[in-house]
């Protein structure tokens, strides 16, 4: 029997100590202590904003008005998903907020990545911003989890990196921020999913900035639309292989473009095209990870269809193998 190392023997000991009736009980008394007034949540599809959506509907209801913001960030075929996983878990006044054109405005020539994530943080409120004239909201519900504000220089901390709904928030913003699950990590907002019958509970980690900080250099649609193909063929891979068995389905996994170009082939034609980097690793919370062994077969076939599937654009798939640390699971 394989041992657990001491971080994870850790880990699982808090999970088992973390209890979920009481904090969730705990948290809706908390909420309704604190929100008088109309809120506003952002609800992403994921499971951090999915499970503070849920709660703070069962403390507030109808209070409680969810707003999706599509970026021109989201993967393949998401913000469909999202309206109807919100709709089946019961959230109401859903308010999708088409917003590709504005976030591709302000982060035109931005390509380092501290500030396309404040850039991104700071249109994120703006447009909650909006919204909250429109129904004339007190408060910004958010599902800030630890590792968020532990990466974005919480209190003594370097900034790693700022995650938009922390780091990237502007100073003037009008709305007050509640965050009912800020001491959490993955593990425990997980274990809430579960509990709450909510079905993203092991859909594995997004960024708050989608594909914007997976396609590195310039933020163009093309550029993007490249990440988005690409991250699909990943997660449709690696899900199938482990579904015959062949793989374990890491806890992360999906494509990166980088700036890097290089010469190749297509057909009898010659190719100058960008690199994608597949990333795949293993993590218990998201502060640490070590990459995935993944067999060769399985990346081969992925890097054949990339290729094909965007050709001229990507002409050289690699794959990384680096932990965390040194890295961190994004690349940006």
């Amino acid at each position: 029997m394989r041992e657990l190392n001491p971080k994870t023997e850790r880990l699982t000991e808090a999970l088992e100590m973390f209890d979920v009736d009481e904090f969730i009980q705990e948290s809706i008394e908390s909420l309704q202590n604190t929100i008088d007034d109309i809120a506003i949540i952002a609800c992403s599809g994921g499971v951090d904003s999915t499970v503070a959506a849920v709660i703070a509907n069962k403390a507030v209801g109808d209070l409680l008005h969810c707003v999706y913001v599509d970026t021109g960030f989201m993967r393949k075929g998401e913000t469909e998903q999202i309206e109807t996983l919100l709709a089946e878990q019961g959230i109401k006044n859903l308010v999708t907020v088409k917003a590709a054109d504005r976030y591709f405005e302000a982060l035109e020539g931005v390509t380092e990545p501290e500030q396309k994530r404040k850039v991104i943080g700071e249109l994120f409120i703006r447009i909650f911003e909006d919204e909250q004239k429109k129904c004339g909201a007190k408060y910004l519900v958010q599902g800030t989890i630890a590792p968020d504000w532990i990466e974005s220089g919480g209190g003594v901390r370097d900034t790693i990196k700022s995650h938009h709904n922390v780091g990237g928030l502007p100073e003037d913003m009008t709305l007050e921020v509640v965050e009912p699950l800020r001491e959490l990590y993955k593990d425990e907002v997980r274990e809430l999913a579960r509990h709450l019958s909510i079905n993203v509970a092991e859909r594995q980690p997004f960024p708050g900035p989608g594909l914007a900080v997976r396609t590195l250099g310039e933020l163009t649609p093309e550029r993007v639309a490249v990440v988005r193909e690409s991250c699909a063929i990943v997660e449709e891979e690696f899900e199938k292989a482990a579904s015959e068995g062949l793989m374990d389905l890491p806890w992360q996994y999906f494509a990166a473009l980088l700036p890097v170009r290089s010469v190749g082939v297509h057909g009898d034609v010659r190719a100058y095209g960008e690199t994608i980097v597949v990333r795949a690793v293993q993590s218990m919370d998201g502060m640490s990870a070590r990459y995935s062994e993944i067999p060769h077969p399985i990346l081969q076939k992925i890097s054949t269809r990339i290729t094909n599937t965007v050709k001229g654009a990507v002409n050289r798939v690699v794959y990384d193998i680096t932990h965390k640390p040194p890295g961190t699971i994004e690349w940006e």
